[in-house]
């Protein structure tokens, strides 16, 4: 073991004793009866980027700031010995995410803060590549071949594109797969966000590209969709499920908004798949909870309780496929990104691009142990 990666280790084990939330199959993330807050709005969100209520799906207002109810858990006691002094070297204080109001005000102030920087090096699409030889130079290429790879391991090859009319696209970004998608269909698409920067940017790019008739943005909750059921014949989601609090209210979204004989697509992060009566070692609970801390994510779910859920919640000619190898190259070339000249003067002003920047550490040390896996999940809606 390299010592970056010693050093890590050490860091999650220290962190790792007090992980069992994890471990529990009645968390929140199966949805036994935990309810989630009304999203709250952001200051200064234009009329065009507002919060879209669930109830009215044909209107947008402009809200106040609402104010968290939750309370703050107290403080451990500091540690004694090693393990303190760990503690004090640890740049990254985790903190723990259920659902309501506090994360997803994190994740929008993460991808507020954090977006534009990942923009820059990175274009407009923020998700992992897909790499066929592991040997590919061409980042932006990847990332587009994980959306041609993801439409036809659902089945949409080209005798299905002319179904696709309706997509939305759940946890958007700047728009990239959006745009994307209304290019390749035809098709009109809906995005949804939590941060209003990023809506405010998939619009104004959208614009630019000419494609502001076929692709429109709002700020709105995945888990309260303000749209009607069976209204899209496309429900794509690029990596936008690890942040969901409640997997099955999650699912439940998906499968409402979906048109009868309607494809789901589910790209997202996963931990590995347990054997029955087997639990997250506690290295594993304490690396993910770190992470966690850093990226605004709720526990997290293997592909096994994905697949379970989607069948649960109706969608039939469910896949499953496990695609780790093959975004293998992917975060050490976001890691090799971040130490050009431009990214390092915005890690210096940044906390929070470079917290950003340090998890990646983690979740290289997450794949290269087999905890994360990269999960691709699809079904179809019954006609």
């Amino acid at each position: 073991m390299n010592p970056a990666a010693l050093i890590l280790t050490c860091l999650v084990l220290a962190h790792g004793q007090h992980t069992d939330a994890f471990a529990n199959p009645r968390s929140p993330l199966f949805g036994h009866g935990h309810g989630v807050c009304p999203p709250s709005s952001r200051e200064n969100m234009p009329s065009t980027c507002s919060y879209t209520s669930p109830s009215t799906p044909t209107s947008s207002t402009s809200i106040p700031r609402a104010s968290s109810s939750s309370s703050t858990p107290a403080s451990p006691a500091p540690r004694k010995g090693f393990l303190g002094l760990l503690d004090k070297v640890n740049p990254l204080k985790f903190r723990e995410f259920g659902v309501g109001n506090e994360l997803k005000d994190g994740i929008a102030a993460f991808y507020d803060e954090s977006t534009g920087i990942w923009e820059e090096v990175w274009g407009d699409h923020l998700h992992h590549g897909y790499y066929y030889t592991g040997k590919e130079k061409d980042h932006q290429k990847a990332q587009l071949d994980m959306i041609e790879e993801s439409l036809r391991f659902s089945g949409i090859g080209v005798a299905e594109e002319s179904e696709i009319k309706r997509v939305v696209d759940v946890g958007c970004g700047i728009g990239g797969s959006s745009r994307y998608l209304a290019r390749k269909f035809g098709a009109q698409v809906r995005g949804i966000t939590l941060s209003p920067f990023q809506c405010r940017r998939a619009q104004a790019l959208t614009h630019k590209s000419g494609l502001e008739d076929s692709a429109k943005f709002e700020v709105a909750d995945a888990l309260a969709m303000p749209f009607s059921e069976q209204s899209f014949d496309l429900v794509w989601s690029m990596e936008s499920g690890e942040h969901m609090p409640d997997k099955r209210r999650f699912l439940k979204e998906l499968v409402r908004v979906a048109a009868p004989g309607g494809r789901v697509i589910i790209v997202t992060w996963c931990h590995r798949n347990l054997k029955p009566g087997e639990r997250l070692t506690r290295f594993e609970r304490g690396l993910l909870k770190l992470i966690n801390s850093i990226y605004f994510l709720p526990p997290w779910v293997s592909m096994d309780a994905y697949v379970a859920l989607a069948q649960e919640e109706g969608l039939t000619e469910v896949k499953t496929a496990d695609w780790t190898r093959q975004v293998k190259p992917f975060w050490p070339a976001v890691l090799r990104s971040c130490l050009n000249l431009k990214s390092i003067k915005v890690l210096l002003t940044s906390s929070t691009v470079r917290r950003g920047a340090l998890a990646i550490l983690y979740m290289m040390l997450g794949y290269s142990t087999g905890l994360i896996r990269f999960g691709v999940i699809t079904g179809r809606k019954p006609k």
